[in-house]
């Protein structure tokens, strides 16, 4: 596969608004037997990449329109460019404009001036490691084929299962699904040990090669210009660290699948409902950050103290999932009103306030958005079945009816909902003790 992979020509697009730049970088990635396309903004470099689909992106930061931080923010949107590594090429030397671009989804950045061996020893490195990306997700797809296959079966009789015991399996779906996520895990990371024991072993090889024979062969010199080998040196420790960070975060996200499933379905028991709280935040954490022009959705929690109290926990987080995904849909479609009618944004928030009620032996969770609200003929059906305001495709009108059914056939409480059209919409759940 390596050897199919260096005889395949690679395409790289150049993004820049300087034909002198472009005309250097084409000029040096030929001399490496790659292609060049080239775009001078970002909009033409986003319809390029949808049809050319280039192997990597050197993307300019700094550019007329649409400057590089939107551009990669849109090409990382996009289901068929986002796994395309973006190399971003900035003359700003400032480390917050660094780490806005590798935070937005660059794999890694070029100051200005460059100096063309390094941008050939960044663009080689990064291709390699988007090739054993790809060769390692092949292996991890081919490794969980078998789960899949039995997730398929599981939604062969999805329905059914709505229709009786309502979405009652989904926290032992979660839970499977949070398990096995660890087998993949546990391989990367148990190869990225090995790696890094590998490369320090080469390093050491080297080091003692060059203190035995301090005046090498021409080729050998020409061949250690050609890596930058210093430059190795420095950057693939650093690179080993960002695998070693992503692993960890992946392991947190399987920690809250877990902690959010919690498969305890044949009997109740003692669970902390702020637990189930922050793992639901946790998972759609990736929902409130800015989506483009979307600004970011606060999440205010105001906790108080709550003791234990004895339930269904993988059921009571599927209701809080339901109700908070609602309402980021509802920022969604705010923005889009907001956006249409030219109107100022406000602060977009969600709010979480628990309380306890001692002499009736409860709990109370509210969950409150200052986003679209609801009519009040809209909200008299909220919980009905199959009941949905959504286009086709992105709701069922299940969420809120099982929700209902957890609360209070499951468990004895009361949900009820309270909402104002343009204001915003609060959710009340009350539980017993």
């Amino acid at each position: 596969m390596i050897t199919e992979a260096v005889l395949k020509p690679m395409h790289i697009l150049l993004v820049d608004d300087n034909p002198n730049n472009l005309k250097v970088l084409s000029e040096a990635i030929k001399g490496c037997g790659w292609k060049a396309l080239m775009a001078t903004d970002g909009e033409s470099a986003i319809e390029q990449t949808e049809y050319a689909h280039p192997d990597l992106i050197l993307l300019d930061v700094m550019m007329p329109g649409l400057d590089g931080f939107e551009t990669c923010r849109r090409l990382k949107a996009n289901n068929i460019t986002q796994n395309i590594p973006v190399i971003f090429m900035t003359a700003l030397s400032d480390a917050t404009d660094k780490v806005k671009g590798l935070e937005i989804g660059a794999v890694d950045y070029i100051t200005k001036p460059f100096q063309q061996e390094e941008v050939i020893a960044r663009l080689k490195l990064h291709l390699k490691i988007s090739h054993l990306t790809r060769t390692l997700e092949q292996r991890v797809q081919e490794r969980t084929a078998e789960l899949t296959h039995s997730l398929q079966q599981l939604q062969q009789t999805q329905l059914q299962l709505i229709q009786s015991e309502k979405m009652s399996t989904l926290g032992q779906l979660v839970a499977g699904i949070g398990h096995e996520i660890n087998n993949p895990i546990g391989f990367i990371s148990g190869n990225c040990s090995y790696i890094e024991q590998y490369v320090n072993d080469l390093f050491r090889l080297v080091d003692l090669q060059q203190q035995k024979l301090p005046d090498p062969d021409p080729e050998v010199e020409e061949l250690i210009e050609e890596i930058d080998l210093e430059y190795l040196y420095e950057d693939l420790p650093k690179l080993l660290l960002s695998m070693h960070q992503g692993i960890e975060r992946l392991k947190d996200i399987s920690l809250s699948l877990r902690t959010f499933a919690r498969a305890d379905i044949s009997s109740k028991v003692e669970f902390q409902i702020h637990e189930g709280l922050d793992s639901t935040i946790m998972l759609l954490k990736h929902r409130l950050k800015d989506q483009g022009d979307r600004p970011k959705i606060e999440v205010v929690a105001q906790y108080s103290e709550l003791p234990p109290i004895t339930c269904y926990p993988g059921q009571l987080n599927q209701v809080f999932m339901n109700i908070i995904a609602n309402a980021i849909d509802a920022f969604d479609d705010l923005h889009q009103n907001v956006s249409k009618q030219a109107i100022s944004p406000c602060q977009y928030t969600i709010t979480i306030t628990t309380s306890v009620d001692n002499q009736q032996e409860t709990v109370s969770i509210c969950i409150e958005d200052n986003a679209l609200g609801m009519p009040p003929e809209v909200q008299a059906r909220i919980f009905e079945p199959s009941f949905t305001t959504k286009p086709v495709g992105k709701g069922t009108g299940l969420g809120l009816a099982i929700s209902y059914q957890i609360i209070v056939d499951k468990h004895h409480g009361n949900i009820h909902c309270l909402s104002t059209a343009s204001q915003g919409t609060k959710f009340v759940i009350t539980l017993p003790i």
